[in-house]
């Protein structure tokens, strides 16, 4: 199982960086439109906090790995000073600092930097959000991500941010024509029972990100028939649920030889999905695209073809501008830009325990458990 991920993964890597051989041909109107970058820009972050941008930020520094690979993904590499350790896998990410602490982020670090923005994820502490701020530093805390479009909205808000906008409406249509070919490979599948058990009787269930991945890949999430966030469940609730494929990756890789699993039917029969982490746990564009698609190909694999993935040279973005000028008559364009929001419509605190903990996950060791596990 793992050498057919492996072999998928490196068709994706090299595809998206040298572009398929056969492009679409042109078309009269781009996938998406944007609006171009303008400063000063004023927005509100999830915390309520009113974020201005006199101009655009040379030095940004990153608090959790979705932002920083977000980052890299719209062209917008060159800014980053810092970052924490589970972003390292980026390409030049060892020449930035690595500004995390035991657990969590270090605001001295941070502080150390000298950043213009900092982009704190949800999985970033409100209390070091505010402690950042005490230091004199311009934080932006971004709301959880819970589904693909909130991926979306939050990738176009980092380009608008940091004067990537053009990148971020690239890598949002990139994505969209991604989902929309798998969605299109699942749409009449069988739809089998799988868990993603994160330890420690923690699992990802409904109104999560990671569950949104799942349906997109033609799967059944069994956490989320009753469940939201990331609950903890007991092992007779996880048998009762008996998952027919159980979600593993480089840090649960076991999961199968134990109990409660092991006793499922995935257990038993020895069934499981092998996912990078790295994709897996990290709300941004790259992410969704690697992950429907690996999963796709290990549990669709009669329905899925090399075929299927679009890469980003076959996708166009238009600024709204250059198009009102050139065809003052074009019909709307088949994708457009997520409406953008400010972030304190919703809460900076999610569901899952260590990054944006609700009154119910509050104990500092279920914390401490799962906070380095998903990145919300």
């Amino acid at each position: 199982m793992r050498s057919i991920i492996a072999l998928v993964t490196a068709l994706l890597l090299v595809t998206s960086l040298v572009g398929g051989a056969a492009g679409h041909a042109a078309a009269t109107q781009p996938d998406a439109t944007y609006e171009k970058c303008e400063f000063p820009v004023t927005v509100t972050d999830a915390t309520g906090e009113e974020i201005t941008m006199e101009e655009r930020p040379e030095r940004v520094t990153t608090t959790n790995p979705s932002a920083a690979q977000t980052m890299w993904e719209i062209g917008g590499q060159a800014q980053v000073v810092g970052l924490t350790q589970y972003a390292l896998y980026l390409d030049g990410a060892e020449s930035r600092t690595d500004v995390s602490a035991e657990f969590g982020v270090s605001v001295e670090k941070v502080v150390g930097t000298q950043p213009d923005l900092v982009l704190a994820p949800n999985a970033t502490q409100t209390s070091s959000v505010e402690a950042m701020r005490d230091a004199g530093l311009t934080v932006y805390h971004l709301r959880e991500a819970k589904t693909v479009e909130d991926i979306a909205k939050k990738t176009t808000r980092i380009g608008k941010l940091t004067g990537n906008c053009e990148g971020a409406a690239e890598a949002n249509a990139w994505m969209k024509a991604n989902v929309d070919a798998v969605a299109d490979v699942t749409a009449d599948a069988d739809q089998p029972d799988v868990l993603y058990p994160l330890g420690g009787g923690y699992v990802a269930a409904g109104d999560t990100f990671i569950n949104a991945m799942f349906r997109i890949a033609g799967t059944n999430n069994v956490a989320a028939q009753n469940h939201t966030g990331y609950p903890q469940l007991s092992d007779e609730v996880i048998l009762k649920l008996d998952p027919g494929y159980i979600v593993v990756n480089d840090r649960n890789a076991t999961m199968l030889d134990k109990e409660p699993y092991a006793s499922t039917t995935a257990g038993e029969e020895n069934n499981s999905i092998y996912l990078e982490t790295r994709w897996l746990n990290q709300p941004a564009p790259r992410s969704v695209v690697y992950t429907t698609h690996n999963m796709t190909a290990q549990v669709h694999s009669d329905l899925y073809s090399e075929d299927t993935y679009v890469a980003k040279s076959e996708v166009s973005v238009k600024a709204e501008s250059e198009v009102e000028a050139t065809e003052e008559t074009a019909t709307p364009t088949a994708t457009a830009e997520p409406t953008e929001t400010n972030d304190a419509t919703e809460t900076s605190e999610g569901s899952a325990p260590g990054f944006g903990v609700t009154a119910a996950f509050v104990a500092m060791l279920a914390a401490a458990l799962v906070a380095a596990r998903v990145d919300a």
